[in-house]
């Protein structure tokens, strides 16, 4: 299933406290929500994909754990967007000053900035461009840092802020081809994230 979008705007233009409130009445629906307003229905992922994402969560948390540099979150929690948009990456970190930096009311809610770091997994069933919009959505809020890992055509796509989209190639079991670890580079220093689990 791939993810639905609603434009209910032409009836109702919910507040931000009524988005959250939609969310925790419907806590087995995944929501997102765009900068105009729509409402993205995100259809649960299958066994591999939840796998995979596992796995980058784990070896992202398990980074952290060791350099206490920031905080490490899941496909569960949404950050809401300086354009207005309240997104989920499958993966995401916020250096930890700027988490801080917010009061425990936004702590509680969908944290209002953009991670500095995400992760985009695409599932069998996923388009790739919308995932590539939504990655170019996080770039353009403010994320230093975002991959967009491709299973299906054995790629992922990096976004970085002021530069262009770099696509590489990931490590075939078979093919022995690089690379077959993505650098968290200046962003998320020491951090590598193993690809071979992934892919």
């Amino acid at each position: 299933m791939t993810a639905i979008a609603l434009d209910l705007t032409s009836v109702v233009d919910l507040t931000d406290e009524q988005f959250s409130k939609l969310c925790q009445t419907n806590p087995d629906i995944k929501l997102e929500r765009t900068a105009k307003g729509e409402l993205i229905v995100m259809p649960p992922t299958g066994g591999e994909t939840g796998d995979r994402n596992s796995e980058i969560n784990f070896q992202l948390r398990a980074w952290n754990k060791q350099n206490l540099l920031g905080k490490v979150f899941d496909s569960s929690t949404g950050f809401k967007l300086p354009n207005g948009a309240d997104r989920s990456p499958d993966a995401s970190w916020v250096k930890l000053e700027r988490w801080q930096a917010l009061t425990p009311a936004q702590r509680q809610k969908f944290p209002p900035l953009a991670p500095d770091f995400v992760v985009e997994l695409r599932s069998a069933s996923d388009e790739i461009k919308p995932l590539q919009n939504k990655m170019q959505e996080y770039r353009d809020n403010g994320v230093r840092l975002g991959w967009l890992i491709d299973p299906q055509n054995q790629q992922v796509e990096i976004y970085r802020q002021g530069q262009d989209v770099e696509v590489v190639r990931m490590l075939e079991a078979s093919a022995k081809r690089s690379p077959s670890t993505l650098s968290g580079e200046d962003v998320l220093p020491g951090f590598v994230l193993n690809l071979q689990d992934i892919c």
